[in-house]
């Protein structure tokens, strides 16, 4: 992606979203689709893909998911559709990148498809709003997102994957890196830099 001179790096994955490393899948920014309708769309096709190709049962877990934005909660509604055992781990909020956008920020302008919801018929929303109707939708589906933990490490181990977070390990057949660009940015250690921007 980008041009001659100012390029953008992205995984190489397989138009199922796969890496590489089998088993491992990457949706949303990180694979290059930064608006919120395309990774939307993006974690449910994995999600899809993952409930397809790998069998459940290989691990305590059928999927781990990294990151609660956009992609990543798709994903996390498409695992509970397909019946998969899953956990997403997110290091901050739901919405991930979304929530540090800021205050008011016009965030979706066509509607999205989320699994177990339907259409989400926004035309235009902001911030605020998004992310209260997705805090709405987690609590009504009883999502399994677990926030304020990162993960440190991901290693194969048996047909699946170990993961190491800052709270713990867990086992799982296969992982979504459903995580933006931006990683851990240096906070600058001033009071309010964790409130809404």
């Amino acid at each position: 992606l980008g041009t001659e001179k100012r390029g953008v790096d992205i995984p190489r994955v397989s138009p199922w979203f796969e890496t590489n490393v089998p088993g491992i899948f990457v949706a949303g920014e990180l694979g290059g689709m930064g608006l919120i309708r395309n990774a939307i769309e993006q974690g449910r096709q994995a999600i899809d893909e993952i409930a397809k190709r790998r069998p459940k049962g290989i691990a305590p877990l059928d999927v781990l998911i990294v990151g609660a934005g956009p992609s990543g909660f798709s994903a996390c509604l498409g695992a509970k559709s397909k019946g998969l055992n899953y956990i997403a781990i997110e290091q901050e909020s739901l919405g991930g990148c979304v929530f540090q956008y800021p205050r008011g920020k016009l965030v979706m302008t066509q509607p999205a498809m989320l699994p177990l919801v339907g259409k989400f018929k926004f035309t235009t929303a902001q911030k605020e709003q998004l992310l209260e109707t997705w805090t709405k939708i987690e609590a009504d589906h009883q999502l399994n997102i677990r926030y304020y933990e990162s993960v440190t490490d991901i290693v194969p181990e048996g047909k699946g994957f170990k993961v190491t977070t800052t709270r713990g390990e867990y086992t799982a057949g296969t992982v979504l890196l459903a995580i933006g660009r931006r990683g851990t940015p240096r906070k600058l250690g001033v009071p309010g830099e964790e409130l809404s921007k």
